[in-house]
Formats: structure tokens, C-alpha cells, sequence
């Protein structure tokens, strides 16, 4: 007798796949339209490069030249993409000229460059060469240096600093050389979060018993073993200090003068350190080497990107902001600069429309002070003047402090007004013009963003990923009801919660948060919800491994983009993105529904798409017929399978599972998998069991699949 195999849409993974009798519990790569799934459209590389560094950032806008351009930020360098190409636009923190600077040693690939006077650039910054005139002694040639990007490999000293050619030293070593131009870029940050431990980072996991503070004499390099303060009278004789973000143990004092250092300690980084820099005492620590909370973390290199007109605005987190003038002569070829009089370090930014204000959140209460940032407080420029961020009464510049929370963790420009979470509630900001010029009204509790890129808005309605669930605010704050919640909040690591990233596409009314899973610190994992289909008693939802660090929508390019990012690959050396000395990998920027394959550095391969029924049992009619909701009562035998797809290309697999008892390991049948063309009519099987699931999958290139409704020839067999 023919059945109708049928299943609600989208998965869900909160039963057992027993549990699960019609309906989808799990695959890969797939989506529902009208109710049925099929196969997810494929990706294409866009440029003839890849990007140094994670790219965690991504803003579309059309300047009034009608140029489409893409700003995409890693955690080393911001470029902005048009008409195929990438260009670096980074800016530039300092310009040093330097003389007679090089060294080298024959066999080594290190060089190292002399400053001086202190250079105050740290290991793994990135800094561009150009302006060489002439190296004596060596074997490596003006063209090895000249508008070459290099990470640097290490600071030896406050006035030097080394980084690593890719092939090694031939000559006798060089002793001088002519000048060179070293231009610093700003650091943004380290590619990955990491999870700190003990006291490290403030005065989490110990308490404070008398805290004295002094300052340095005279700067430090590294690597030195005393330390000359200021005064060291009330310091004991042992102990240990901290300078910066650095633990120094030390094990005399005597005349302002802290010897037999242990640079690093604790799991910090040993640092160079100025004259003036504050020296604390960190000696009485109750629980000094206890692991410290999960949520101390050092956060990776993010940006915050948004436009007002022509002109791009990037900030840094907990960093400097930048404009970018897209529409300035040769634009391609000038670099972002420094925002006059805005503040130097804020968690997020973004531009408020239409009044255009350029919004600062989680920055500082006196504007170009870093030591006053407030991880609570907003301040906003005046309207149209970006440079003007002083309150009169005459502009409409201004200041907020937020209440409910630690920090702000995010902000999102939506429809009707701008959303702001805290690292527990969300927040309304409405410009409401003079004399307040925003009204702000907390509209939600225990309801924090995860991640500062954890939110999309669309059609009115803010979505986003909590600690707690999923949510939803449309003009009332509502919890999403999720058939997949318990697989994704159990094996999701919280500890780089900034890598978490949500994207929007509209082309198939689909929100993707995209988050790293319990065995990984970079995101390998994503969890989609269907907003247009989803109802209160069916919210469709599935899960997959598709792994997008930033995402895009297609509302400027027509498709949407996205960047994946590959922590052991770095940019080729021939293109004009490389970074000598690289460490932070590189990432791949995507244009996504586009083909049925992945097309990566010009190589073509398959996207492998699967889904998974929940066990089916057979059971008996009144009128003496088989029925696919039975309870498990009656073996079954499949004598043929119908397949329907309302759309095909190429082979598509079919594939039944069949148990005797739900605890079985499920076991294929053994005349399958089938393979099923366009043409493919019907399968014979001879398929027995207790209950049977269904898959479907593609192993190859070109292939797509959209299922229709199946029927399966199926009758009783017996009870045992």
C-alpha cells in the first residue's frame, strides 16, 4: 500500500529521533521554502585575493557617485572592496624615518630595525616600508622592503624591533644601510579571543589588601630584571607588581629598585614600559592563582563600521575612530584618518539616521581621555559635525550613562529607533530632538546580546542571540520559541562570545547566527531561523556547519557576502594584501546564492547537502490498512520508494535507516543508498524493520534537490 511520507518543516532537536515521528531532525547545508527543504544556493570567492587576518567586520553603502563599495575590517588591517578589488586603506598611527637602521646575520631571516628613541610598537603590529634608498652587506635588495607590509616578529628593546624575511640572510650580514621610511599601523587586535587566568586583567579572582602605586624612573624594555621607581618604600621586599597589563614577581627592593624580576608572570605578556608608566603593587591577592571568571577574556581585534554620506566611519573596539572619504579624488589610494576631538576608545559605534549624529557607546566621559572610558556611558556628536562632541546650547552633542548592566555589549540602527544591550538588558535610544536630542527607555531584562555582532534588525523587529536564548523585540520583548535550543546553547563555547556573528538574508527571510562549538575558538557552527514561515506552533529553524565570521545582506551588491576565515592559510605573496611574517591566517570574502558549488581560489568543489528524518513506525487502519503512525507494534517491509523533487539537477541520494528498537544504532538498508536521477521513477527495496528514517543528500558538484512529497509501498510484517 502506498504512503504519503510527509514531515513538518525545519528541524527539531529536542526529541529523540524516535520522538521525532514526522518531523526533520537534523542535516546540513539545507533550508524550507513553502515547507519543504532543498539544498542552500552555493558561494563564490569575489576578488583575486584572500585578506590578512580574521575579517570580523563588514559594511556595504553607494556613495553619491553611485560607486558600491564593501569596508571589511580584520583584526590587522581595513580595506574597502570595489569593482573586484581590494584596497588598504588602514590608517597610519605614526611615520618614522630611519638611518643606517638595519642589521642582519648571515642565515637568518631576522632583520632588525633600529630607532632612535622608543618606537612604542608592540609584537605582531604591522607596519609598512617604503622610502629604501640602499643596504650594505647583505644579500636581501632594496625591492625585498620597499611597500612591503611586515608583521612584527618581536621587541628586543624600546628602540628596536625585528621582523622575518621569508628566505634567509646570504651576505656577510648587514652593519649600515641607507633610510627607510617605517609607517605603523593602528593595532587592532589579536585574530581569536582568549580565555585569561588568574588575576591578570584587574582585580578579578583576588581582593585587594593596601594597594600602593609608584611610577617608573626610566622605561623598560621586555626583557630586563630590575626596575627603578619612583619610590619603593612601601612595597615588601617580595612581591609582585603590575605595570600595564603585565605581572612582574620580584624578589629584592632596596633604593627604589625591584631586582631579580620574572617578566610575564601569571600568564601575562612581558611588555615594553614607559618612564612615568604606574607601577602597582599586586602582592596581597587572596586566591592569586585561581582561574579567573569565563568572561575574562582578551577580546580579539573587531571594528565597528557605518557610513554618513560618502564618508566611511571605522572605530576600532576600545580603540580610535576613522573616516574615510570615498568620494575624494583617488580615493582608493589615501588612508583613513584620525576623527578630530572624537573619543579614543569606545566598545561600539555607529551613525543615527536621519538626524545623523555619529554615536559612541561604552566610551569615555571626557572625549580623547582612554583612562576615563566608561563601559556604561554614550556620547554622541553634534548633528552633521563629527568633530564636535563638547554639549552647548547651541549644538546637539551629548552624554548618556545606561543603568541595567556592566557593559555595553552592542548597538544595532534599526527601522524606528536604535537598540542597545547591555551585557543584561536592552535599551531604546530615540532621537527626539532639542533640548535632550535622545530620549532612551529600557525595554527589556535578562535578555543581554551575547556578542557585539550577535543582532540583525528587519522590517521593525530586532533579533538577536543572549546567554539566555533567543529574542525578539518588535515593539514588545518576546523569547523565540526554538526546536533547536538545547543543541546549540550545550555545545556552544562562551568563551570567544565576540567571534558569535548574526546575518540577515532577505532573500529567503532566513536570520544565521554563526557561533564556534565546545571543541573550538573560531566559529564553526550555525543555527538559522526562517522569520517569514516560522508560526507559534511551528518556528522553523535548522542547524549546519557553515562557518562565516561577518555577514553582509543584499541590499547594496544584490546578494548577500560574507568572509570565512582560516586560521593556518596566509595571503599569497604576490598580491598587494600580503603581510610578511603573517600569523593571524587569512580570511575569504564571499558572495553567497550564487551557483550551486563553492568556488574558492579558483578551484570548483561540492557543497554537500543532507537531511534527516525522525523514526517512522508502521500501524493497522480500522478498515485492515498500514498506516506511518503506528507505535511500534508490527515489523514493516518497504518493497519500493516514489520520489518526488520539485526540482533536481544532477544525482541525488537516497538513503533508509532502520532500527528494531529505538536505542539501535540505525543501520542503512542494504540496497541502498539509491541513487536517484530527474528521471528516476521508482526504487525497489526490500527494507525491513520496526521503524525506518529517511535521508537525502548530494555528494557532487552541480547538483540541487528540492523534496516534493515521497510515497513508500509499505505493508505489516509480522509482529516480531
Amino acid at each position: 500500500m502506498l504512503q504519503k511520507v510527509q514531515f513538518a518543516p525545519g528541524f527539531n532537536k529536542q526529541v529523540t529521533a524516535t520522538g521525532g515521528e514526522g518531523q526533520w531532525v537534523e542535516g546540513d547545508n539545507v533550508r524550507f521554502r513553502y515547507g519543504y527543504p532543498e539544498k542552500i544556493g552555493g558561494w563564490a570567492q569575489l576578488g583575486s585575493t584572500s585578506l590578512t587576518g580574521r575579517n570580523t567586520a563588514i559594511h556595504h553603502f553607494v556613495n553619491t557617485a553611485g560607486i558600491k563599495f564593501a569596508a571589511l575590517g580584520t583584526n590587522r588591517i581595513l580595506y574597502a572592496y570595489s569593482g573586484g578589488i581590494f584596497y588598504d586603506i588602514h590608517p597610519i598611527k605614526a611615520t618614522t624615518t630611519l638611518t643606517s637602521a638595519f642589521s642582519t646575520t648571515n642565515g637568518s631571516a631576522v632583520v632588525t630595525l633600529t630607532f632612535a628613541s622608543a618606537h612604542n610598537i608592540n609584537k605582531s603590529d604591522v607596519i609598512l616600508l617604503d622610502s629604501f634608498t640602499s643596504i650594505t652587506n647583505s644579500g636581501f635588495l632594496s625591492g625585498d622592503f620597499t611597500d612591503i607590509k611586515f608583521m612584527v616578529t618581536d621587541i628586543p628593546t624600546d628602540t628596536t624591533l625585528t621582523i622575518t624575511m621569508p628566505s634567509n640572510e646570504s651576505g656577510s650580514g648587514a652593519t649600515t644601510s641607507g633610510g627607510i621610511r617605517v609607517q605603523h599601523y593602528y593595532p587592532v587586535g589579536p585574530a581569536v579571543e582568549v580565555a585569561s587566568t588568574g588575576w591578570g586583567l584587574g582585580s578579578w579572582g583576588g581582593v585587594a589588601q593596601g594597594q600602593f602605586t609608584s611610577t617608573l624612573s626610566s622605561g623598560i624594555n621586555a626583557s630586563v630584571t630590575s626596575l627603578t621607581m619612583a619610590s619603593s618604600t612601601s612595597f615588601p621586599s617580595s612581591g609582585t607588581v603590575q605595570i600595564g597589563s603585565e605581572l612582574i614577581i620580584y624578589t629584592g627592593n632596596s633604593g627604589g629598585t625591584l631586582s631579580g624580576l620574572t617578566r610575564g608572570a601569571n600568564g601575562t605578556t612581558a611588555a615594553i614600559h614607559s618612564s612615568g608608566a604606574t607601577v602597582t603593587d599586586a602582592s596581597n591577592f587572596f586566591a592569586w592563582n585561581a582561574a579567573a571568571s569565563g568572561d575574562i577574556v582578551t577580546d580579539p581585534g573587531l571594528w565597528s563600521l557605518d557610513n554618513l554620506g560618502n564618508s566611511l566611519v571605522a572605530t576600532i573596539f576600545n580603540g580610535e575612530s576613522f573616516t574615510w572619504n570615498s568620494n575624494a579624488n583617488n580615493a582608493t589610494a589615501t588612508r583613513a584618518a584620525v576623527i578630530t576631538n572624537a573619543p579614543t576608545a569606545s566598545r561600539d559605534m555607529l551613525v543615527s539616521t536621519p538626524d545623523r549624529h555619529l554615536i559612541f557607546f561604552g566610551t569615555e566621559t571626557t572625549a580623547g581621555t582612554k583612562s576615563t572610558q566608561d563601559e556604561m556611558f554614550i556620547r554622541f556628536s553634534s548633528q552633521e559635525d563629527i568633530n564636535d562632541y563638547t554639549p552647548t546650547a547651541t549644538n546637539s552633542a551629548g552624554t548618556q550613562r545606561l543603568a541595567d548592566g556592566s557593559r555595553i555589549v552592542g548597538s544595532l540602527r534599526g527601522r524606528n529607533a536604535i537598540y542597545v544591550w547591555t551585557d543584561t538588558a536592552l535599551f531604546i535610544m530615540r532621537f527626539v530632538g532639542a533640548p535632550f536630542t535622545f530620549a532612551f527607555e529600557q525595554v527589556g531584562t535578562n535578555c543581554g546580546l551575547i556578542g557585539k555582532n550577535a543582532a540583525v534588525e528587519v522590517d521593525g523587529t530586532a533579533y538577536w542571540m543572549s546567554e539566555n536564548g533567543f529574542f525578539r523585540y518588535g515593539g514588545q520583548l518576546e523569547s523565540l520559541p526554538c526546536l533547536v535550543e538545547d543543541h546549540v546553547f550545550d555545545d556552544i563555547n562562551t568563551i570567544p562570545k565576540q567571534h558569535i556573528n548574526a546575518g540577515l538574508n532577505n532573500l529567503f527571510g532566513e536570520i544565521s547566527w554563526f557561533y564556534p562549538n565546545s571543541g573550538s575558538n573560531v566559529v564553526n557552527r550555525v543555527v538559522t531561523y526562517n522569520y517569514i514561515e516560522s508560526s507559534p506552533q511551528r518556528p522553523i529553524w535548522t542547524t549546519g556547519t557553515l562557518d562565516r565570521t561577518a555577514w553582509s545582506d543584499s541590499a547594496i551588491f544584490g546578494k548577500p557576502h560574507a568572509s570565512q576565515y582560516d586560521a593556518n592559510t596566509n595571503v599569497a605573496s604576490t598580491s598587494t594584501t600580503y603581510v610578511q611574517g603573517n600569523t593571524d591566517g587569512s580570511s575569504i570574502y564571499y558572495e553567497h546564492e550564487k551557483g550551486l558549488d563553492q568556488i574558492k581560489e579558483g578551484a570548483t568543489s561540492a557543497i554537500t547537502a543532507n537531511i534527516q528524518s525522525g523514526d517512522f513506525d508502521i500501524g493497522l487502519t480500522q478498515d485492515g490498512g498500514a498506516s506511518l503512525k503506528g507505535d511500534g507494534e508490527f515489523m514493516m517491509k518497504i518493497r519500493r520508494v516514489l520520489p518526488d523533487f520539485l526540482s533536481q539537477t544532477g544525482d541525488t541520494r537516497i538513503t533508509l535507516n532502520l532500527k528494531d528498537f529505538p536505542n539501535d544504532t540505525a543501520a542503512s538498508s542494504s540496497l541502498g543508498p539509491f541513487t536517484v536521477t530527474s528521471g528516476t521513477q521508482k526504487i525497489d527495496t526490500r527494507a525491513r524493520a520496526r521503524s525506518i528514517s529517511l535521508k537525502v543528500d548530494n555528494t557532487s558538484t552541480s547538483q540541487f534537490w528540492k523534496l516534493g512529497t515521497f510515497r513508500i509501498d509499505i505493508q505489516p510484517d509480522g509482529r516480531r
